[in-house]
């Protein structure tokens, strides 16, 4: 998982010759400086459109296969983050499967008031259902136990395969991820 996207070309090339897949991550700025003043015309606009040109040009260099990461808490205000959590079904939609990690991040805090993250699972339990439901092939979190749980019983209601999680599935074979659909939850 490259928090800066790929933006390094010695990165794409890393990954294209040892035949790993990226996820790759928008963050704006730096770790340093990402919080500063995050500022966006669009923010749905420019992560995603970001995040597809990264994705391009890292399977043009060879990159078996990429996620996308909209960076949630990277660069971003508490209305970017929401903005683009309500805009996933649209990221999703694309051809590459998308990560969320939202666990325990201070968004949390924002919406519910939640000032340590230890927590802030129950927030973060939210974020990653909602997530899944737009189709949201992996959510990455602290308190895996309870997601998984929390994954089976929002498939269940849905009627669908309470052995996997919601979204679109992919397995890893031979180092490659490979993407099967599914029924999004």
């Amino acid at each position: 998982n490259d928090v800066t996207g790929l933006r390094d070309p010695q990165m794409r090339r890393v990954c294209a010759e040892a035949g790993a897949p990226a996820c790759v991550m928008h963050m704006q700025g730096d770790p340093q400086t990402m919080q500063a003043a995050p500022h966006y015309a669009d923010v749905v606009a420019e992560v995603h459109g970001y995040l597809r040109a990264q994705a391009r040009e890292a399977l043009d260099a060879g990159v078996p296969d990429v996620l996308l990461d909209p960076g949630i808490g990277f660069g971003k205000t508490l209305e970017h983050n929401l903005s683009l959590l309500r805009a996933l079904p649209d990221l999703t939609a694309g051809p590459h499967p998308v990560l969320i990690g939202a666990s325990r991040k201070r968004l949390i805090d924002f919406m519910a008031s939640v000032p340590h993250a230890a927590d802030r699972d129950p927030g973060t339990l939210a974020l990653h259902l909602h997530a899944a439901r737009c189709g949201a092939a992996v959510v990455r979190a602290h308190a895996a136990a309870a997601h998984v749980q929390a994954l089976r019983v929002q498939v269940a209601l849905s009627g669908g395969d309470r052995t996997r999680p919601p979204g679109p599935q992919r397995t890893l074979d031979s180092g490659v991820m490979h993407h099967t659909d599914t029924e999004r939850a």
